[in-house]
């Protein structure tokens, strides 16, 4: 027997309560306060170090040293001017280099806090300090399908139907586009439909990247459309723009670089995004990796604020780990974990709102080994304060394929994440010295069904949605319920349901009327 059951069980001079099974229940069911909740976006994180004071130093010395000695390659014209104006120095060579009193200048006037709003006020993400938030990100090209057992490509429904999971997600804070569009030749209808598919599923803040510097322009037209006015977007910009405006080793990415420019214009948030990867595109040494990351960022920095100083600009340091046996990709490693929260002290050294990935698997289904990568760097990127953890739900193949049902289990984990993130309080309630004299000394000897254990198993316990936490036999009498299935159960609950972020009807015939949108109406 089971021992909370054995306790359960004692003789009937022990104190019990009827219908306490129930009444657990019904609390655990009960939808809770923010102030009761144990676990929300924002939780401060940063207990987890793994640089220490010296080594964060040496990185920040080796990055200013780079950008002097080495600078970036291949700045569009308009960045030449923008960066020698500002006090960078193109050599013979054609390489734009930093100054340290630039990089330093340019780093007192960067924006300390980022707010990314949501399109309906409920989920803004403050962005500073050790604040954590989890959500997507990526650009799979295949759509997992898990009772198939096999990859296809993604279509802007599923897109679409991601948006609508997530925003039904506690623990999942924002959507950043993790899937390409397949089923749209077109890049310009791909990248309008993209933010379309997105902001009709979802009201939480959304991450989008842009194929072309001249399609720019037709996306602020949409997103002004959808906020009422160009006023409004630029007081609110709920969606912001994920940039790949370098191409490591050292490299400006030549028309990313004018997207980014556009989009500072038009007021649009920007996350400067360094993907290099180690042993490939950058240093297969862990500090040598967030060394050149943080170089190409700072880089970034100054790009950012020689435009607009003080423009909403997060640090997207995003090395990411490399099997050196097959060349392949090593997203749900150690290594990778590692790389991600190394990532997030360096934003803390500058002050600065940061993102870096975690939480991907290279497993290609939600299987065992997923569970594994994405709790383990997951868990990491949380403690150590990282302010956007990119990729954190759904992602699979080391970046290749997205899945939706992924994506939900992803929601029981991060909460897990999270809950390892608030850690543990201790005061003089929490100690429960009362408590164990109450027990101990004339009471039940046990702690199961005292006021104090029901007044804090909500506050205090995170329980999972899917997880199954049940005896054997129970679990047999339940026909032995399987987690995936449950997944597909719970993904075509939501997808049942009208979206609850979709467009006012005047508003979506105005849209296409104007933009040539590929979802059914």
């Amino acid at each position: 027997m089971p021992p909370t059951k054995a306790i359960l069980e004692m003789s009937s001079n022990s104190p019990r309560r009827s219908g306490g099974r129930s009444a657990r229940q019904a609390l655990r069911a009960a939808p809770l306060s923010d102030d009761v909740r144990p676990i929300r976006a924002g939780m401060e994180g940063g207990r987890y170090k793994p640089l220490s004071d010296i080594d964060v130093q040496k990185i920040h010395n080796a990055a200013l040293e780079a950008l002097e000695r080495i600078g970036l390659a291949d700045a569009p014209p308009s960045g030449v001017e923008i960066l020698t104006k500002a006090g960078a120095i193109q050599g013979d060579d054609g390489r734009i280099r930093f100054p340290r009193a630039l990089v330093e200048d340019m780093l007192a006037n960067a924006r300390r806090e980022v707010t990314l709003f949501s399109r309906d006020g409920k989920n803004d993400l403050l962005l500073s300090g050790n604040r954590v938030h989890y959500g997507t990100a990526g650009a799979a090209v295949h759509i997992v399908d898990v009772h198939g057992n096999e990859y296809r490509e993604c279509t802007v429904q599923d897109l679409h139907d991601a948006a609508r999971i997530v925003d039904e997600l506690d623990n999942v804070h924002f959507l950043q586009r993790p899937m390409i569009c397949r089923d749209i030749p077109d890049n310009y209808e791909m990248d309008l439909n993209s933010i379309y598919a997105c902001t009709s599923g979802t009201t939480k803040h959304v991450g989008v990247s842009f194929t072309e510097p001249a399609f720019v322009a037709g996306a602020f037209e949409m997103l002004y459309e959808i906020a009422g006015s160009e006023a409004a977007y630029r007081e609110r910009p709920f969606v912001s723009n994920s940039n790949c405006f370098v191409v490591p080793p050292m490299k400006f990415a030549t028309e990313s670089c004018e997207v980014m420019e556009a989009c500072i214009r038009g007021g649009m948030p920007v996350l400067l995004l360094s993907a290099g990867m180690a042993g490939a595109t950058a240093p297969s040494t862990i500090a040598g990796a967030i060394t050149q990351a943080t170089a190409e960022c700072l880089a970034g920095l100054v790009y950012v604020n020689a435009i607009a100083p003080g423009h909403p600009a997060i640090f997207g340091t995003w090395p990411f780990g490399l099997d050196l046996r097959t060349g392949a990709m090593s997203v749900g490693s150690g290594e990778q974990a590692l790389l991600t929260a190394g990532c997030a002290q360096m934003h803390k050294f500058y002050d600065l709102p940061g993102g870096a990935p975690a939480g991907a698997s290279d497993s290609k289904m939600p299987d065992m080994q997923a569970g594994w990568e994405q709790m383990c760097s997951n868990v990491m990127a949380g403690l150590s304060g990282l302010n956007m953890v990119y990729e954190a739900a759904g992602m699979h193949a080391s970046l290749l394929g997205f899945c939706h049902e992924s994506l939900i289990l992803s929601d029981d984990i991060i909460g897990q994440a999270l809950r390892c993130v608030r850690g543990i309080e201790v005061n003089d309630e929490t100690l429960a010295l009362d408590q164990i004299e109450q027990v101990c000394m004339g009471g039940p000897g046990h702690y199961l069904g005292t006021d104090q254990t029901l007044n804090r198993m909500q506050s205090d316990f995170v329980y999972p949605a899917l997880g199954d936490r049940t005896s054997p036999k129970e679990w047999a009498e339940l026909d032995k319920p399987n987690l995936l299935i449950k997944a597909t159960q719970r993904k075509e609950e939501i997808l049942s349901k009208r979206s609850e972020a979709r467009f006012d009807p005047t508003l979506d015939a105005k849209l296409r009327a104007t933009h040539n949108i590929h979802l059914p109406a």
